[in-house]
Parts: structure tokens; sequence; C-alpha cells
């Protein structure tokens, strides 16, 4: 089976300049996820699709292939990621390489465990589902702000006039957050659909430490504090 695993990482970054090469615990950002993707265990074709020379440079040294640099219209701060995905299955096509499943991983989320890419992959084969979805668990006690003028009063998503304790809640009971981490997709979502989700979806359970979305100089902080307390861990 061949599993095209796509690692998108632009040139322009608002947030934080240049934070796809910045350091963090040693190397470069986004040298973790070309570093997961690479030893996985399953086996993945990973390409980083990318406008930036630097950039496509550290993705070639941590052993990702890098066979074009992206076109500048989906290099734009307003681009959104499938187009940029199915850019690469077009290309893998073109060269007969047509993937059976499309693996989708942000390099923003560093953290992930070594097995995880490889569960993810499993569990979306073993399942049967047109798309998975990486999500980790989130505090159970949500609320939701009324509308003063149209008279709408805040409301809650759980019910507060019998709160649960946290260790009671079952699975399905518990919320659970899109952190944008990995996502496992059918190529057919990308191409006939611009989207990496549908279908039948399934969830994939990340580790709460595997949550972190790197957005903010304080995310960044985060998620140095965390690689220097797990070390080799990761």
């Amino acid at each position: 089976m061949n599993i095209l695993c796509v690692i998108p990482v632009r040139g322009g970054s608002k947030g934080i300049p240049r934070k796809n090469v910045r350091n963090l615990g040693g190397k470069p950002l986004m040298a973790w996820t070309v570093e997961q993707a690479v030893n996985a265990k399953i086996g993945l074709d990973v390409v980083v699709s990318t406008d930036d020379e630097e950039m496509a440079d550290v993705a070639r040294r941590y052993g990702a292939d890098v066979p074009f640099m992206r076109p500048a219209e989906l290099a734009e701060e307003t681009t959104a990621t499938e187009p940029v995905v199915a850019h690469a299955i077009n290309f893998r096509t073109a060269q007969g390489r047509k993937p059976d499943a499309v693996v989708l991983l942000q390099v923003t989320s560093p953290l992930r465990h070594p097995d995880t890419l490889d569960r993810a992959v499993n569990q979306f084969l073993e399942t049967g589902v047109d798309s998975l979805v990486g999500v980790v668990p989130t505090p159970p006690f949500l609320w939701r702000l009324g509308n003063e003028a149209a008279g709408t009063p805040v409301s809650a998503e759980y019910d507060y006039e019998n709160r649960p304790r946290r260790q009671e809640l079952t699975p399905e009971q518990i919320p659970y957050r899109e952190n944008g981490s990995l996502y496992v997709s059918k190529p057919e979502l990308y191409l006939g659909h611009n989207n990496r989700l549908g279908g039948k979806i399934g969830l994939f359970i990340l580790d709460e430490l595997e949550g972190v979305d790197i957005d903010t100089e304080l995310d960044f902080a985060l998620a140095e504090q965390q690689i220097a307390s797990l070390g080799k861990g990761l």
C-alpha cells in the first residue's frame, strides 16, 4: 500500500517569524515532524511541500523528499491546506505513485509519541473509515456566551445541576478537541471534495501531551519545557 505523507511548511509566518526553522530542543521545529514521519514503521512516502529553500534544505537533511517547490499561488497567507495536499497527490500520481491513503501532518504540533503515526494509520486501515482526525480530550465543563440583546442566556454544555466528577465520565461524555496534529484520509476527499475530512469519520485520540499547537511565543516556550523534561521519550 502506498501511503503519502504530506507535511506543508510555508516560508511566511506572521505570528512567529520563521518559526518552522526556529530551534526547538536542539533542532528546527519542522524537523520533529519530519523525523517522526520518516521513522514510522508503517512506511510513509514523506513529502514536504514548501515554497522556501531553507525549509526545503532542512526537510532533505532530516530525510524527507522535496520533489517540487510549491507554486506561489499555493503559498499565500490565505491559501488553505487542502489544495496544497491535492497538489502533492497529483504530483505523485503523475509520477505513477498514486497514493491509497494520505497522511497530513502539521509541524506546529511537534510532540508525538514514537508509535503515534503507526497507530493512527493502522486504526484508519482497520476501521475502514474514510478519514481520521487526531483529537485530544478536553475539560468537559464548557459554556457558551449568551446574547443579552437577543435575550439569550449563557448556556452550559453539561448538566451543571448534576455536576459529574471528571473521573466518572465515560469516553462518550468527554469532549475532544481537533488540534491539527494529524489527519489520515482517502485521497478522493482532497481531489473530489477539497476537504481533509468526509465520509465516515473516525477519531484518533492523542495523548494530552501531544495536544501542543505552536501559534504563539508562549506555545513555543511550553513546547521547549515539555521536550526538555521528556528528553528521548518523544
